[in-house]
């Protein structure tokens, strides 16, 4: 998806943070060079007009990423990340 994304010009991705699931595609392409943003979903989802389908959804919230109107979620330096995920591990 990194390449695809790269060939297709792409250089900023928003994603909704619904969970710890998006979190390794979020660090994989920050990794391949890509700006990410994690975006809350009741920001979405507040925003007036809002489609009702997954393709709209995602049409959508690329059009609010492209003005500018979505602000990331907290996310901790990577130290933070690797200590948060092994404390998680263990604590299963």
């Amino acid at each position: 998806m990194a390449d695809w994304l790269a060939a297709c010009g792409i250089t900023t991705v928003a994603l909704e943070s619904t969970g710890v699931y998006g979190i390794p595609l979020f660090e994989l392409l920050e990794t391949r060079g890509f700006e990410g943003l994690l975006v809350d979903p009741q920001q979405v989802q507040q925003s007036k007009g809002r489609p009702k389908s997954d393709v709209h959804d995602g049409q959508w919230r690329q059009r609010l990423h492209t003005f500018g109107l979505l602000a990331g979620a907290f996310r901790p330096p990577d130290q933070v990340c690797v200590l948060r995920s092994s404390l998680r591990q263990r604590a299963m």
